[in-house]
């Protein structure tokens, strides 16, 4: 069996610039190409093995709430940190909080987050403490 490695997530975004200086101030991306395509450009940013691959949008997309959309689709990304609020506080108001922080302790003790929109509207989730359930080997 050929196991694919996970590669990257297209983004569509109204601004390119705004929404690559949004993932490398606080979530640690960088930049790591740009591929020219006449008049526009994909840029693609790394953190470690994630990969984002921003495009240029064409239209506008649906507003995002809570902790995203129900229908299939794009529900939303989320980044582990080791503390929600104090990330929040640091990001100030480029935090546009769509949901919490909401802390999940009867499911993970210390599990909780918060989501909020990134620069295009896509929800965003932030979250600490998620750990893997202890599964038996097969």
């Amino acid at each position: 069996m050929i196991r694919p490695k996970f590669a990257h997530v297209g983004l569509n975004c109204r601004d390119i610039s705004i929404t690559a200086a949004f993932y490398t101030k606080y979530f640690g991306f960088e930049v790591a190409r740009v591929v020219p395509l006449g008049k526009t450009r994909i840029v693609f940013l790394k953190s470690g093995s994630a990969r984002l691959e921003l495009f240029e949008a064409k239209g506008r997309a649906a507003a995002a709430k809570g902790d995203g959309p129900t229908e299939p689709g794009y529900r939303h990304m989320a980044f582990a940190v080791p503390d929600v609020a104090a990330k929040l506080k640091e990001m100030g108001k480029d935090a546009r909080v769509t949901l919490g922080p909401a802390y999940f302790d009867a499911f993970i003790k210390g599990w909780g987050g918060a989501w909020i929109k990134d620069p295009d509207g896509r929800v965003i989730e932030i979250s600490q403490g998620y750990k893997d359930e202890k599964r038996a080997k097969k």
